[in-house]
């Protein structure tokens, strides 16, 4: 009976192991996109003054700000460029991981 039990166990972790993987990589993802942020909004998104500080604002707001230099609704000297080269998805991810961090 404990066999069987063991087996179901292993069985049960073979399915699930590659999907805890795929979580922990799509964070690990997110974490090197936002780390690109850094050489101007500071690292973990605490900008020094003169720019702006990424860290706890809302996630909606950080997104909208994005999708709109992406699109050219916002002007911009760099960011224009650099929201280009994300998936309107990315953006999403990317915002949430800033807007969870402390101010």
């Amino acid at each position: 009976m404990k066999s069987w039990r063991h087996g179901l166990v292993l069985a049960a972790l073979t399915v699930a192991a590659p999907y805890a993987s795929a979580q922990a990589a799509d964070a690990l993802q997110v974490r090197n996109w936002a780390a690109a942020c850094a050489n101007c909004h500071g690292t973990n998104g605490v900008a020094q003054p003169g720019m702006e500080s990424l860290a706890g604002q809302k996630q909606e707001d950080l997104a909208k700000k994005m999708l709109d230099f992406k699109n050219g609704r916002k002007p911009a000297t760099v960011m224009h460029q650099l929201a280009k080269g994300y998936s309107d998805e990315q953006i999403q991810q990317i915002s949430a991981y800033f807007a969870a961090l402390k101010k």
